[in-house]
């Protein structure tokens, strides 16, 4: 039997195993060279190697500056709290809690790599201000060490990881979107549609595929321009998905004459086609182009195409190294999460007080310990799908990791002499957390076993204090996931359903500001951008949050019929010669969807009455509009329930330039 198949059988996770060994290794690496170079915390460059290396160079390179970036600012920070602080920890404690929460709040709203970097800014004050909480006269000196090993960590994870990390393989994504593309054409090309439930089936299907493309789209962005232009071109072919495939869940669907259903079929031939470059492709604008002129006339098939083409041809040259800032395809707006930022900030907050008062009342000497690990918890981990449930597999990695400390500081480090002796003692405990990251049973916690082994090892300086304030120590350090654990539970919970309500909410506030200021223009491309990608993100977590994909997909196509609704009954109130009693209901309509969530059969009712007397006076297109979204209202109610208790999203309605 070869060792992968019997690494295999006893439990290994080969793909973790090939990444956990390298880094190890380099992590031994970067222990011995910031001793050599007489840094007081070598550890802490071991620990900066386990928190910069990735799977692929360009995301390594990318986390790599943030990882730098995070913490010059978050020492800088750390040595002003102190200086400011002097003996008066009750300030101290004030300034770290603000600071981090500013840091998770903020980190909350950004993306990839960025949130990563304001985070750990957030924590590099916390670890400068409370590791040597007792000396604060040292803090300078304890803030460049920081730096210096920081440095060296993200030295050594660089020079090991481009020599191991494969390049990022972008091209499998651009093709899996591409054959979505092509199928979605060739469904609308099709001569014969089939029934209804079976193509909202289908269509449901291909939007949750497309979602959890969407959701791991960031990390191939990571690394250069180009790639990261390569990820804003992909992404707005998904948003422009996602209109097409909403249009298909229409109770019928027009059969599109010979010569447009050929142009649509060529032209999804051409995007299957494996020999296609991987930037421009001549043959395939042709195709497109000849697809769109033949669509001429047919407006709404136009805005879905539209948009769609422009991001199919939106294709970065290879070789472009990201020189063209622009962008060719269709505008993509991505939803931000306001709300869960400043529950984040607000619980970081609220949790790091609570800490840092018992501390301050206790005197426990392993308080600074507790309150260093309350700051990561509750911000690092802000952005988890569902924290509360991490904060188990946290606080195993953490027991763990304290456990080989312990043991290596009390029954290794007595029989060795000198620091040389107490690093090499200290390197098996590290390459143990190979084994630890890799198994299949403690993968999960595998990260936090190596950062704390590492974080209550201090090789340089010989082994002092007693057993029972090692114990303390590592109890403290502990503790902090199980504080993590009840800020999550009781301050703002977080988790996959609560994360879907906020982004209905998110909806259901676009329509409520578009009804309530209708004086003020509506920029209506960044309104459907928003709402698509919204979509996207709900679908993602109706699934992890055990829901129906189906059902939100078929809410956000209600929450989109009834936008156009709102603007166009917006267009026709604003008529200068408009009836009277059409104007008047039209207002009444408006009025009622800032209850939408609460009185949806209401404002239905209202909407049908407004689509009555538009057909009396002719106008029977916009009537139309108007019972599709009111039919849409009344279906899917329990959808627009969603956003009850999350009724703002901190995000205005856009306003057009």
């Amino acid at each position: 039997m070869s060792l992968a198949a019997t690494l295999t059988r006893a439990g290994f996770d080969l793909a973790r195993l090939r990444f956990a060994a390298p880094t190890a290794v380099a992590a031994c690496l970067a222990l011995a060279l910031a001793a050599a170079l007489g840094l007081e915390h070598p550890q802490w460059a071991a620990m900066t190697v386990w928190a910069a290396s990735q799977p692929s160079r360009g995301q390594l390179l990318e986390k790599s500056f943030w990882r730098f970036a995070g913490t010059v600012s978050g020492t800088l920070v750390g040595v002003f709290l102190v200086s400011s602080s002097i003996d008066r920890p009750w300030l101290l404690v004030a300034g770290l809690s603000a600071w981090i929460g500013a840091c998770a709040g903020i980190g909350n709203i950004q993306r990839g790599f960025v949130s990563y970097g304001t985070m750990l800014a957030g924590y590099s004050a916390a670890m400068v201000a409370l590791l040597d909480a007792a000396h604060p006269e040292h803090v300078v000196l304890l803030g460049a060490d920081r730096l210096a090993t920081v440095l060296t960590g993200v030295g050594v994870a660089l020079v090991v990881g481009l020599i191991v990390a494969p390049a990022g393989r972008e091209q499998p994504i651009v093709a899996r979107v591409d054959a979505i593309a092509a199928e979605f054409l060739r469904a609308l090309a099709a001569r014969v549609h089939p029934a209804h439930d079976r193509r909202v089936t289908a269509a449901a299907r291909a939007l949750s595929v497309i979602a959890e493309i969407d959701e791991g789209l960031d990390p191939h962005g990571a690394g250069s321009l180009r790639s990261r232009r390569l990820v804003r071109a992909v992404r707005g072919r998904l948003v422009a998905l996602v209109a097409g495939l909403l249009w298909l869940h229409a109770p019928s669907v027009e059969v599109l004459p010979d010569d447009l259903a050929e142009a649509l079929d060529a032209a999804a031939g051409r995007l299957e086609d494996p020999t296609r470059p991987a930037g421009r492709d001549a043959a395939l604008d042709r195709a497109l182009d000849h697809a769109l002129g033949l669509a001429a006339g047919r407006s709404r098939l136009l805005e879905i195409l539209g948009p769609l083409f422009a991001a199919l041809s939106d294709r970065p040259d290879p070789d472009d190294a990201g020189r063209r800032a622009s962008s060719a395809g269709p505008l993509v707006v991505l939803h931000r999460d306001w709300v869960g930022a400043r529950e984040a900030s607000v619980r970081s907050v609220a949790t790091m007080v609570l800490v840092g008062t018992f501390w301050l009342t206790t005197g426990w000497s392993g308080g600074p310990f507790l309150l260093l690990g309350t700051a990561i918890m509750t911000s690092l981990f802000s952005t988890f799908d569902n924290p509360a449930q991490f904060m188990r597999n946290v606080f195993f990695g953490q027991v763990l990791g304290a456990l080989g400390a312990l043991a290596c500081r009390w029954f290794v480090w007595p029989l060795v002499d000198g620091e040389i002796g107490r690093i090499l003692t200290l390197m098996p405990f590290v390459l143990l957390g190979v084994a630890v990251f890799a198994h299949r049973r403690t993968q999960l916690a595998g990260f936090d076993y190596n950062m704390v082994v590492l974080l209550l090892s201090q090789p340089i300086d010989p082994p002092s204090g007693t057993v029972l304030h090692s114990l303390a120590v590592a109890a403290a350090v502990a503790s902090a996931p199980i504080a993590g654990w009840f800020a999550y539970r009781l301050v703002y919970p977080v988790g996959p359903r609560r994360r879907l309500e906020t982004l209905v909410a998110g909806m259901v506030h676009d329509l409520r500001a578009m009804a309530r200021s209708t004086r003020r223009p509506v920029d209506r491309a960044v309104w459907r951008s928003r709402l698509y990608h919204r979509l996207l993100r709900s679908i993602r977590w109706a699934e992890k949050a055990g829901g129906r994909p189906l059902s939100i997909s078929e809410g956000g196509l209600a929450v989109l019929d009834l936008g156009s609704a709102i603007l166009r009954m917006r267009d026709i109130a604003a008529e200068p010669r408009l009836a009277p009693s059409i104007a008047r209901v039209l207002r009444v309509a408006l009025d009622r969807v800032a209850g939408i969530d609460e009185a949806p059969d209401r404002l239905a009712r209202t909407i049908r009455t407004a689509a009555a007397r538009l057909d009396r006076a002719g106008r029977a297109e916009d009537a139309a509009r108007l019972r599709l979204a009111a039919d849409g209202l009344l279906d899917h109610h329990a959808f627009f329930a969603l956003a009850r208790s999350r009724s703002e999203t901190g995000e205005g309605v856009p306003v057009a330039a």
